[in-house]
């Protein structure tokens, strides 16, 4: 039975698998968090529930009385969301959702506190959570709440450093190496002081006394600490070089590893993200924890295996003199565990004011033409000087910690030398020890207390690199909210035909498309028209899959699309935007983005179907002629029909066209038009477009309202209606626009949300 600590079972009345559930429980066993599941798939109120134990898994029980449960393992992760005052809560791992439980809002908080008694027992489990990070996490928790945020952040600490040993493990038979290397180097550092001891004792002091120099002792002398010198030399080399190429490697491994997964996530993930935050992640967090690893991580392996073995050394010594060697230890140790968690969170903060300060960068450099377009030079300066300043003011509050700490070892080890001569003088006075003993310990503790001033100094590193790790970690942790089926269906060829049931999407709590229900016949053209915010974009969105739907299905050859990969599914699809985004290359590298393995003859027939071949030979180098970033030096209509060739290379059986022609002139337009009829023949063809004269050609033209579908039909048989379709034509016939201006705003900024333009 659980203990008075678990969380309390009551709740809903009603609720009869809170009844059943002690009979469930082990010994030993603590219910830390409960949520009752009241709704069920069709969103009619239920009685289901999820929980969290303490010793063994989370566990979930449906309406019919079925239990489920998953083992607390590091690749499972939850994920909380809410739509038009419904909470879901999925449970996914690396490559697929587990399961999918939704609730009412009320339930908003018990959700929160059951993900976070979740995060907190997979960390405890794998060992990455301390007492005192229960805690932080538990105030983090009560604060997200106060907040009104989603979820609970999660616990950091040095320890994530570990979870780089995934990228460690390929290298481990050089890293073991590099470590006997760094064992044998230490070793070899600590050979000279000890051949003081007869050099003091039987040279030195003897000569004073009037004895003669036995000079066979002193060239043996003199040869061992050169040969440990240069023993010493080799070795540090070699593994300083060796150890350089595996972190170098393991960097690299983590930009790859955290720049592929970051391409897997869905759109809505960069939706929520800032380019520059990204790219302060990938590049100047990645390249952190390189430094740290290829340099800090090193020398804190040899400060580690130098004060051991020193410690050693001046035990087998004099055991009396080696206690007092060691006292400032424990304050140094509590320094470090006292200013540790203070750095950690310091630098996570100067983190995220870096990516500010980056955000700005992206935003004005690829806008500059608009900034000097509007005059803005002087406002994007002092936005720019502004965050500079905020991450200015974070350091100086960080490095008035940091300048107070590390003074404070060196004093503490100075002080600590002192006494040891102190005490050394006290019992060369006795007759203890020699002369010799006393010069070979303070030689040995000057490399002691070197080193642990290091270690002192390595902190701050380290509290950096767990900060990146953390940063970087948070994407790898990420899951795609467009995952890829456990078991896919192959996806060989597509005939093209598109049924969709019951469609519906949420975006945030706002409904953007309503039980929608559209048949397309394999090779035919429709075209959507609506207002803006109607959800045209939305449903085309939907059909690529860059989101996935809320309810219903969309099926294409009568399999829904989640079953397939989403790569292979998006083969076959190909796109063109209102504004192409053309990538900083050859004119031939952008027409096959999509196949890269074209050949030229390839490339130059979909240049000549798109009508884009005779402008580009009147480039300085044709189709080896460099596009600018975004395409600059092209006009819109180029760029568009480089767009529409990079579509036809890859041949795809469907065809989204989003506004194609809506930023051009007429005479350009008709070119496009032309490139575009080569591109729509045989193939599945949805085509967005402002103009409706566009459309035209269309077979049926589908009219949208507020995300539904009031009317479907041919040009003409609309018109004849007289309906919305006829509305809309008419109005743009006078260049009105019949409908209320307030929904208007609303629905353009649900619109902007989701993609829609």
């Amino acid at each position: 039975m659980p203990n008075s600590h678990s969380a309390p079972l009551s709740g809903e009345a009603g609720a009869a698998w809170r009844v059943a559930l002690p009979s469930r429980l082990e010994a030993g066993d603590n219910v830390l968090a409960t949520l009752q599941v009241d709704l069920d798939a069709h969103l009619r109120f239920a009685d289901g529930g999820a929980l969290v134990l303490s010793e063994r898994t989370l566990q979930a029980v449906s309406a019919d009385g079925r239990w489920q449960d998953w083992p607390l393992t590091r690749d499972l992760a939850l994920r909380l969301s809410d739509h038009a005052g419904v909470g879901t809560l999925e449970l996914l791992d690396a490559h697929r959702r587990l399961a999918l439980w939704r609730f009412t809002l009320a339930q908003g908080p018990a959700a929160q506190r059951l993900i976070a008694a979740f995060e907190q027992q997979q960390s405890r489990r794998a060992g990455l959570l301390s007492a005192e990070d229960e805690e932080a996490a538990a105030a983090d928790a009560a604060e997200a709440r106060e907040a009104g945020v989603k979820g609970p952040a999660k616990p950091t600490s040095t320890w994530v450093l570990l979870r780089l040993g995934r990228f460690a493990r390929p290298y481990r038979g050089r890293l073991l190496a590099g470590f006997l290397l760094t064992l044998a180097s230490t070793a070899a550092t600590l050979v000279p002081p000890y051949l003081t001891i007869p050099l003091m004792d039987r040279v030195l002091i003897p000569f004073q006394n009037g004895q003669a120099i036995d000079t066979s002792l002193v060239g043996w002398l003199l040869a061992g600490l050169l040969g440990s010198a240069l023993l010493a030399w080799g070795l540090s080399w070699a593994r300083t070089y060796l150890l350089a190429l595996v972190s170098e490697r393991i960097g690299a491994d983590l930009r790859t590893t955290t720049y592929e997964h970051l391409l897997t996530l869905s759109l809505d993930y960069f939706g929520n993200k800032r380019t520059g935050d990204l790219l302060a992640r990938i590049g100047s967090e990645t390249d952190r924890i390189n430094v740290f690893l290829s340099l800090h991580a090193l020398d804190f392996a040899t400060d580690v295996l130098m004060i051991a073995m020193t410690s050693v050394i001046l035990f087998s010594i004099n055991p009396w003199l080696a206690l007092v060697t060691l006292l400032p230890l424990p304050i140094i140790g509590w320094l470090i565990h006292a200013v540790r968690e203070r750095l950690r969170t310091g630098f996570e903060k100067i983190d995220r004011v870096w990516s500010e300060v980056t955000n700005v960068l992206a935003d004005t450099i690829p806008g500059i033409r608009v900034v000097k377009a509007f005059a803005q030079e002087a406002r994007e300066a002092q936005r720019f000087k502004d965050a500079n300043r905020h991450n200015l003011e974070v350091n100086d509050r960080l490095n008035r910690t940091w300048s107070l700490f590390t003074p404070t070892v060196t004093l503490l080890t100075e002080m600590g030398l002192l006494v040891v001569w102190a005490f050394g003088i006290w019992l060369v006075s006795r007759s203890e020890i020699t002369v010799g003993v006393l010069t070979a310990f303070i030689a040995y503790i000057g490399r002691f207390y070197s080193r642990l001033d290091s270690m002192s100094r390595i902190v701050s590193v380290t509290q950096k690199a767990a900060a990146g790790a953390k940063r970087i970690f948070d994407i790898l942790d990420h899951v795609s909210n467009v995952p890829d089926p456990a078991q896919p269906v192959p996806l060989p060829r597509v005939e093209g035909r598109i049924e969709m049931r019951g469609l519906t999407f949420r975006y945030g709590n706002r409904s953007v498309i309503r039980g929608l229900d559209l048949d397309i016949r394999p090779g035919e053209m429709i075209g959507l028209v609506g207002h803006s915010g109607s959800g045209k974009s939305t449903l085309v969105n939907l059909i690529c899959r860059f989101y996935d739907i809320s309810d219903g299905a969309i099926r294409v050859d009568g399999t829904d699309i989640r079953r397939f990969r989403v790569a292979d599914y998006r083969r076959h699809i190909g796109l063109v935007l209102q504004e192409p985004f053309l990538f900083f290359g050859t004119i031939a590298e952008n027409i096959a983005y999509g196949r890269p393995d074209a050949t030229r003859e390839q490339v130059v027939a979909a240049a000549r179907a798109a009508h884009a071949h005779e402008f580009i030979l009147r480039l300085p180098h044709g189709y080896d002629s460099m596009v600018g970033e975004r395409g600059q030096g092209l006009s819109g209509g180029e760029r568009q029909r480089i767009s529409i060739a990079r579509a036809l290379l890859i041949d795809p059986r469907i065809l989204i066209l989003d506004e194609a022609t809506s930023s051009v002139d007429t005479e350009t337009e008709g070119e496009i038009q032309k490139a575009l009829d080569n591109l729509v023949q045989g193939r599945t063809t949805i085509a967005i477009a402002h103009r409706l004269s566009t459309l035209r050609k269309a077979d049926r033209l589908v009219v949208m309202d507020r995300g539904r579908v009031v009317e479907v039909g041919p040009h003409d048989e609309l018109m004849e209606r007289q309906g919305a379709y006829w509305r809309l034509y008419e109005a743009q016939a006078r260049n009105v626009d019949t409908e209320p201006q307030v929904p208007r705003a609303l629905e353009a900024h649900v619109a902007r949300q989701t993609g829609e333009v």
